[in-house]
């Protein structure tokens, strides 16, 4: 009989854990779709700029 109440009573626990889990990630930020995408672009051509001056780097060294 106890078993049935520990098997919900972990569901509900999970579920919570998940809720909270989610929320964090939605609100860390706090900026719409279109500003999230411009943000991601702006680091993605950061790191497209360190890649090719590590690449220009190493061929020299060879």
């Amino acid at each position: 009989m106890t078993r049935g109440n520990q098997r919900e009573l972990a569901r509900q626990k999970h579920a919570k854990k998940q809720n909270e889990m989610g929320k964090g990630k939605r609100n860390e930020d706090g900026l719409s779709a279109a500003a999230r995408k411009q943000r991601d672009a702006e680091i993605m051509q950061q790191k497209q700029k360190k890649a090719e001056e590590g690449g220009k780097g190493n061929s020299k060294s060879k």
